[in-house]
């Protein structure tokens, strides 16, 4: 793709916050600009789930001054920038190679046709209401959404592995062979602590990731828990942020990182 220098790195982030705003992010949370330059021209820009070392060498390679991961890179205050952790090293090296970073996690999360409206898209399930909705009604976490026909629950775990990418899947015990699940509940990333509200949704089976023992042990006779990969349920973040940008910016040269995995490996 031929790379345009069009815009700030400001412009390049509206973009992004036109679907989803900051003031979407819970409150724990630390979207938005992490280190950088807002108002310096964007010459490329990477997507990516996290940024690491070797996320910001890429970019810098390729002609990227931006990177838009999903995780934001700081949570806690850091006090010292030593390199003794993952944290700090990102940060030294991006100042080093002039690499802005920005962050739109549970910004994106809650948004309208967010992760989880992308889920069901990837499932080929029909939304009908938010999971958690927030106080506007418009706004929250997971989606609720109904497949197109009925389905045992190993044929949804081999259908919710297959869209995802996921080579595993952690299941409570399924339901009986006989019973047809229709309604799903699904949550990108560590939703464990919206399973009542998929019960009380009346879906009879919920997708998320990083459920606890204790989640299943709670639940598992009311609703079927299939849980995936957080990378997996997430990496879809990557393209939202891509159309967000060239749908204003056609031409703008936004990069996927070639060297970008799950931290994870399934042994």
């Amino acid at each position: 793709m031929k790379k345009m220098p069009m815009a700030s790195n400001r412009e390049i982030t509206d973009c992004i916050e036109s679907i989803a705003p900051l003031h979407y992010q819970e409150e724990w949370d630390n979207s938005g600009y992490q280190l950088g330059d807002p108002s310096e021209q964007c010459t490329g820009v990477m997507v990516c789930v996290d940024a690491t070392e070797d996320i910001v060498s890429e970019a810098a390679a390729k002609g990227c001054n931006l990177i838009i991961a999903h995780h934001p890179l700081m949570f806690r205050g850091v006090k010292q920038i030593l390199g003794r952790n993952r944290v700090e090293r990102v940060i030294a090296h991006a100042l080093r190679l002039g690499v802005t970073i920005y962050s739109c996690h549970t910004s994106i999360d809650n948004a309208p046709n967010g992760v989880s409206w992308s889920m069901a898209n990837m499932l080929g399930a029909h939304p009908v209401k938010i999971l958690s909705p927030s106080h506007d009604g418009v706004t929250g976490c997971g989606i609720v959404a109904d497949l197109d026909s009925g389905m045992t629950a190993g044929q949804l775990v081999e259908l919710a592995k297959a869209s995802f990418g996921s080579p595993v899947a952690r299941c409570s015990c399924p339901p009986p062979a006989d019973m047809t699940i229709k309604r799903v509940a699904m949550c990108g990333g560590a939703g464990s602590d919206f399973i009542p509200q998929a019960i009380a949704s009346g879906a009879q089976a919920y997708i998320t990731s990083d459920t606890k023992l204790n989640f299943f042990l709670d639940h598992c006779d009311d609703i079927f828990i299939i849980d995936l990969g957080h990378y997996e349920t997430e990496k879809c973040t990557k393209e939202l942020f891509c159309r967000a940008i060239t749908e204003k910016f056609p031409n703008f040269a936004v990069y996927y990182p070639e060297n970008e995995t799950n931290p994870i490996h399934y042994l």
